[in-house]
């Protein structure tokens, strides 16, 4: 070989190279991950599954911060995470505002001992909750009141979550929706436009006294009398309906999903 020849040969390896450290990483399809990105993502969940229970077991996954999801990722494995925590919400219709990024590490109230009947009539404990200390407290007054004239309340099933357990839910449940992006956030808030991770609109998932949360079927929750009171009452304790029927936000009907909304004084 020549050593114009080499030279040539050892310019466009460098170049190629180069390219191939530089250049940037392949989109993901958002109507269904390809077969690498599957396994890609299947993958993470598996080696993420330690990280979760441990926190579960603890009882303070709600408050993961992203330092800890990331922490037992390799560098490849963290950059593949990045793409679900930097997806584009205009290119994928999210109509829902940005509600801001939570790190975890906000104020916030653990709610325990909340006990319910399973549908068995058994005693059930919800696992422990998480709420900025004034939607709480104007949780309690509303439940009071609620109380008093129905006989019964609504538990917290899901309330404050950080962005990077949100990152998590959003990768976890793709596969239900076969791998695709666009139909996942139909379902499943990008990290950022979570009003459960929003301490200025922080949301929360209910559920009644005999295990009725109406996510496998909004109806049941929708026929409860606890809901209809919500309808009625709920504003005067500054809480909305996120989610109703045909309100074209890119969300399905969610009549479980209420948002602390604190109306400004005139």
């Amino acid at each position: 070989m020549t050593k114009t020849v080499r030279g040539i040969f050892l310019g466009a390896l460098v170049a190629a190279i180069l390219f191939a450290t530089s250049a940037p990483s392949f989109a993901l399809d958002f109507d269904k991950l390809s077969a690498s990105d599957i396994k890609k993502a299947q993958n993470l969940i598996n080696k993420l599954a330690p990280l979760i229970e441990e926190r579960d077991k603890k009882q303070n996954l709600a408050t993961l911060t992203f330092d800890e999801l990331y922490a037992p990722l390799s560098a490849k494995e963290r950059r593949f995470l990045k793409k679900f925590q930097s997806l584009d919400a205009k290119k994928l219709n999210v109509k829902i505002p940005f509600r801001g990024i939570a790190t975890g590490k906000e104020e916030l109230v653990v709610i325990k001992n909340q006990k319910i009947k399973t549908k068995e009539g058994k005693d059930k404990y919800l696992s422990p909750q998480f709420l900025p200390p004034n939607v709480y407290e104007q949780y309690l007054v509303m439940m009071k009141a609620m109380k008093k004239d129905l006989k019964k309340q609504l538990y917290i099933e899901s309330g404050y979550r950080s962005s990077a357990y949100q990152v998590y839910l959003f990768v976890y449940y793709l596969r239900n929706h076969e791998y695709s992006i666009r139909e996942t956030v139909k379902f499943v808030a990008l990290p950022g436009f979570s009003e459960h991770g929003s301490v200025k609109h922080q949301a929360i998932d209910f559920i009644n006294e005999n295990n009725i949360n109406g996510e496998d079927d909004p109806k049941e929750f929708e026929d409860l009398p606890e809901y209809k009171w919500l309808l009625e009452h709920a504003k005067e304790f500054n809480f909305v309906l996120s989610y109703p029927k045909n309100a074209g936000k890119g969300i399905t009907f969610e009549p479980w999903h209420w948002r602390y909304e604190k109306q400004e004084s005139r």
